[in-house]
């Protein structure tokens, strides 16, 4: 499934493209046929689609780069592997997985680098091919110099350079399934296609020899490359499951916005300037330069996500919000899929509340659970505070009692409530004060029950949506525990 450094990778390379007026190009590298997964397919597709990444050329996006899925591309492989054994920069290897599998352990045992010890490298051609002819099972592998050192220039880093002798001797670049290994099929595809620019992660900075040396077998011009920053999680390490989720899918679960998450991966490792923060996709495809991106390694802050999306939230029309809303409700069983009349009614109400305090989509169930369903009453210990004791309680709640029970009829969800709301605001603090008691704690007491939790939007909306009948209910019953618990 794509993850989010996977995601921010293709992002950069994408704005990347669209800043210089080029072309992004999405190929499918299948080449390992056991690791071949569909459903990731599919994922990848999906999760592309969903952020509005749209790639120019690819599967079902014909151009002039195709085909784009690596397994249709293997007369192609076989034609240029056939090239290096023609030019000695590579040979044909017989070594069994057993003879390759007793170098590995006796090289563990000696403390030895692990690598392939080019058993093979000398044969014949001559004598290639007869075995071959016998039907031996064989791959093909590049000749990689075993004297010098082979050096790259990033775009980021600057010069990279790393001993032959240090470089994974004499790699598999055809499998004896006929399937090219990545590393071959990756170097070919990005020259054929013609790609100019290569955004990978740094953790592909020690391919980077090998795949020069591909190059350079070739006798081609290798593409710029940019190796991204690390993603590390708050406390330095690389960003992995332990410190959150890390799927795409997931967080699209969860009820972030597309347009959140590319500005937030967007500053992932890149930056405009010292101040600005937020950037549409348009704004993005324009803005975005190789220069700006940073040496240092990128943190993911879940909280600052968390106020991106709340931010994007915001700027979402009321409509838009309550039809992200609904399947969300529907999907929590606290609404009909559809919705009934007075579900609606409902609905309409709340949406501009928790607009401004919604940090993800999903938070919505939690946050109005208790206009759907009676969340009941909490026990009297919960209740009584330093402020506020028993008494206090009961004299705070029979008041409200008789407060509401003289208050006018809230007006129809969906019409304009600011005065019905700022008047019966004014009646509990003028209640308040007569009483001689915090403004916080009356309206502590009655979101308690009437929401059953210290946490919920603003207090007088809440009686408003629920009605005066069902809030007069629910701080009866709240009554009537304390009074048990007194006897």
């Amino acid at each position: 499934m794509q993850h989010i450094g996977g995601i921010r990778t293709a992002l950069f390379n994408y704005l990347f493209a669209r800043a210089n007026r080029g072309s992004f190009i999405l190929r499918v590298e299948d080449t390992d046929r056991t690791r071949f997964n569909p459903e990731a397919l599919k994922d990848l597709f999906d999760s592309l689609e969903w952020l509005g990444i749209q790639y120019d050329e690819g599967p079902g996006k014909d151009g002039t780069c195709g085909p784009y899925v690596q397994s249709e591309r293997k007369s192609l492989y076989a034609e240029l592997v056939g090239s290096l054994l023609n030019s000695g920069n590579a040979y044909y290897c017989f070594c069994s997985a057993e003879r390759l599998d007793s170098i590995r352990n006796e090289q563990k045992s000696a403390k030895k680098n692990i690598g392939y010890d080019r058993y093979c490298r000398s044969i014949s051609v001559d004598e290639a091919k007869s075995r071959i002819k016998l039907g031996e099972e064989h791959v093909i592998r590049l000749k990689v110099p075993t004297e010098g050192k082979t050096l790259f220039n990033d775009f980021l880093l600057g010069e990279i350079s790393k001993k032959n002798g240090d470089i994974s001797p004499d790699p598999v670049i055809m499998k004896s399934d006929g399937f090219p290994t990545y590393h071959f099929a990756n170097v070919v595809d990005d020259h054929e296609m013609g790609i100019s620019h290569v955004l990978r992660a740094q953790e592909w900075i020690p391919s980077g020899p090998l795949h020069i040396i591909i190059y350079q077998a070739f006798g081609w011009k290798p593409p710029v490359y940019c190796h991204l920053p690390m993603v590390m999680g708050k406390n330095g390490q690389k960003l992995s499951k332990r410190h959150g989720s890390t799927a795409l899918k997931d967080f699209r679960e969860a009820g972030y916005l597309p347009g959140a998450l590319i500005n937030f991966i967007s500053l992932l490792g890149w930056s405009y300037d010292d101040s600005r923060e937020f950037f549409t996709m348009d704004e993005l495809c324009e803005l975005f330069s190789l220069e700006r991106i940073n040496k240092s390694s990128a943190v993911f802050d879940y909280r600052k996500l968390d106020w991106f999306n709340g931010y994007y939230i915001r700027l979402m029309n009321l409509d838009s919000l309550k039809s992200r809303l609904i399947p969300i409700l529907a999907a929590d069983r606290l609404v009909q899929d559809p919705p009934t009349a007075n579900q609606l009614d409902i609905i309409d109400g709340f949406v501009p509340i928790v607009a401004k305090r919604l940090k993800r989509l999903n938070d919505i169930g939690p946050m109005i659970r208790f206009l759907f369903v009676d969340p009941g009453s909490v026990n009297a210990e919960s209740v009584i505070s330093k402020e506020v004791n028993r008494q206090d309680v009961l004299d705070i709640l029979t008041s409200a009692v008789d407060l509401l029970d003289s208050a006018p009829r809230p007006p129809e969800i969906g019409a304009v409530c600011a005065q019905w709301d700022d008047a019966l605001e004014r009646n509990f603090r003028d209640m308040a004060a007569s009483g001689n008691w915090k403004v916080g704690s009356v309206f502590g007491l009655l979101r308690i029950a009437l929401t059953a939790s210290s946490v919920s939007p603003p207090l007088i909306p809440v009686i408003r949506l629920l009605g005066l009948n069902e809030s007069l209910r629910r701080i009866r019953r709240l009554i009537r525990t304390m009074e048990d618990a007194g006897e």
